[in-house]
């Protein structure tokens, strides 16, 4: 996803003292029952100061959240080349998070971070990182964001199907989704190509993720081409995945940025997220989400990374949000 925050230097210096006081990870009897996850926008785990998620799910009627990212400190996993997921960083908020009836996706990638597949150079090396992460929160859900020169690698798009093939049998009921850009006609073919990678690896694929954002296109209506793109991607799934009309939209995510969007002439306004809302209604989107929760809380004009950068409430956008049942 796009925009990385300021804090990685800062996390770095502070993340081993931090770590170390932290509560062991949830047990199995805390964590969600495995049902699908219909509303869970993005939370920028490098944010600083650290996002509270139980603050922000009592301010925003948000109840389940993706948080990112998870990136490859060479072949190891990391929260943002800071903290160490084994060390269960943030595992006491997630807990309170379930106590309250949600849940969490973690996702791994992004837009500033090296995802494991490209770090890793074979497929029980990967499966060990993600399972790792699995393990120190006990995850029921986990996403895979790729982007940059990530979504054209034919050797690591293998190597990633292969792993979550794999990760998918040593978990059984694990959620995997796919977090991928899209323009309002659809999947790049690279894109595309990483699901049609993941379907003959044999992955059972919960979600195929798009970011309905930074199309450079252009100013118009972005609810208008968000929705276009849920369609069309709804349409390639359908295909290339052999499903019916209903299983299809099952399938889709769609994860708008707020505000203001890195290619700056495309605004995306509360008018948009209702509209989004009454489609992905309509239709029962599989998810919706969008980027990012804390520019959501922060409703303020400055960088881009912390703020929408239009005349909003704080948590206007989630409160729109938080009407999508599934």
């Amino acid at each position: 996803m796009r925009l990385p925050s300021p804090r990685k230097l800062a996390a770095a210096l502070g993340g081993l003292l931090a770590v170390a006081g932290l509560a062991a990870p949830p047990s199995t009897a805390a964590a969600a029952s495995g049902s699908s996850i219909a509303l869970a926008p993005y939370v920028d785990m490098g944010a600083w100061p650290s996002p509270v998620l139980s603050s922000m799910s009592q301010q925003s009627g948000i109840k389940s959240f993706t948080l990112g990212f998870v990136t490859g400190a060479a072949c190891k996993a990391s929260w943002f080349a800071a903290y160490d997921p084994r060390q269960g960083w943030q595992s006491d908020e997630i807990a309170k998070i379930r106590a309250a009836g949600g849940d969490v996706k973690v996702s791994f990638g992004g837009a500033s971070g090296v995802e494991l597949a490209q770090a890793c150079g074979d497929v029980n090396s990967l499966v060990g990182e993600y399972e790792a992460v699995i393990k120190a929160y006990d995850l029921k859900y986990i996403d895979v964001d790729i982007e940059g020169a990530a979504v054209a690698d034919p050797g690591s798009i293998k190597l990633r199907s292969q792993a979550l093939k794999k990760v998918q049998d040593d978990n059984p009921g694990l959620k995997i989704s796919l977090t991928l850009p899209v323009l309002p006609t659809g999947l790049t073919s690279d894109g595309l190509n990483v699901v049609t990678s993941a379907r003959d690896a044999g992955v059972n694929l919960d979600l195929v993720n798009v970011m309905a954002m930074d199309y450079y296109q252009g100013s118009g209506d972005q609810g208008a081409k968000a929705i276009q793109a849920a369609r069309s991607t709804q349409a390639q799934l359908k295909s290339a995945l052999g499903l019916s009309d209903a299983d299809a939209w099952q399938k889709v995510g769609l994860t708008p940025m707020l505000g203001v969007n890195d290619s700056q002439n495309e605004i995306f306004y509360p008018k948009d997220a209702s509209a989004v809302v009454s489609f992905a209604q309509s239709v029962h989107l599989g998810m919706l989400s969008f980027w990012e929760l804390g520019r959501d809380a922060n409703a303020c004009s400055g960088p881009l990374y912390r703020c929408t950068n239009i005349s909003q409430q704080p948590y206007e956008f989630s409160k729109i949000f938080a009407g999508y049942s599934g």
